[in-house]
C-alpha cells in the first residue's frame, strides 16, 4: 500500500514539474532567430519571414502561439505599405529567459529592455554582437524608429524580402552597439541603424549580420 502511495506520489510531482516546463515554454513571445532564411535578405516575402518565425518557435516548445517576423514592407503598385509594428500583437512579450522585453508597442518603440543580455534566441542563447566574431548584430528590419514603413524612394527591404542579391535592407543592432562615427541614435538603434550592403548571404555578412529576424507572439 505504501509503495502504491509513493509511486502516485512520485507521479503527480513529475507531472507537476512538466506543467511548470510547459507553462514556461508558453510564456516565450519575444527571440532573435537562431539562423537566417539560408538565402540572405530573401524569405519569400512576409509570409514566409513568418513562417521561419514560427518553425523556430515550435522546435522551442511555443508552437502553440502566433509568430511574426518584425518586418516592415514598401508600397508596390496597388499594395500598402506594411509596418513592422502593426504585426506583432500588443504585448508583453518576454524572452526565453522570462525578463520582459517591453509591455506593449509603446514601449517596445521607447524605453525597452532589448540589449545584448536580453535580445536571445528562442533557445535562449546570447546572439554575436560587435567585438564577437564573427559580429552577427545586424538584425534585418526594413523598418523607421517608430516601427513603420519607409517611403517607396528606395530599396529598404531587399524587394519587400525576396531578394538575395542587389538591393538593401535597413537593419537594427540587437546589442545597441555601433561605430563611433555614425550618430549616437543610429548606432544603438535595435530596429533602424543602417542599409545593409546588399541581400545576399555574404553581403549581409560583410555588413554585420547573418540576416537574422526579430520575431513576436502576436497572439
Amino acid at each position: 500500500m505504501k509503495r502504491g502511495l509513493i509511486a502516485v506520489a512520485v507521479t503527480m510531482a513529475l507531472a507537476g514539474c512538466a506543467g511548470q516546463g510547459m507553462s514556461k515554454k508558453s510564456e516565450l513571445g519575444f527571440f532573435v532567430s537562431s539562423t537566417g532564411s539560408g538565402k540572405g535578405a530573401d524569405f519569400g516575402g512576409l509570409a514566409g519571414a513568418d513562417a521561419h518565425c514560427q518553425k523556430l518557435a515550435t522546435a522551442a516548445g511555443a508552437g502553440d502561439r502566433t509568430w511574426r517576423a518584425y518586418l516592415s514592407t514598401q508600397a508596390s503598385g496597388s499594395t500598402p505599405a506594411v509596418n513592422a509594428r502593426d504585426r506583432i500583437g500588443s504585448g508583453p512579450w518576454k524572452n526565453a529567459r522570462g525578463d520582459v522585453i517591453a509591455k506593449d508597442v509603446a514601449e517596445l518603440h521607447g524605453t525597452n529592455n532589448l540589449t545584448k543580455q536580453t535580445a536571445l534566441t528562442e533557445a535562449g542563447a546570447v546572439v554575436n554582437g560587435r567585438g564577437d566574431t564573427p559580429n552577427e548584430h545586424d538584425i534585418l528590419t526594413g523598418t523607421q524608429p517608430d516601427g513603420t514603413a519607409f517611403a517607396v524612394a528606395e530599396d529598404k527591404t531587399c524587394g519587400n524580402w525576396t531578394r538575395s542579391g542587389d538591393g538593401s535592407a535597413v537593419v537594427g543592432h540587437h546589442d545597441r552597439a555601433g561605430l563611433p562615427t555614425v550618430p549616437v541614435a543610429e548606432a544603438i538603434s535595435w530596429n533602424s541603424s543602417h542599409g545593409s550592403r546588399g541581400c545576399s548571404v555574404d553581403q549581409l555578412k560583410a555588413s554585420g549580420g547573418a540576416g537574422k529576424l526579430y520575431c513576436f507572439a502576436a497572439k
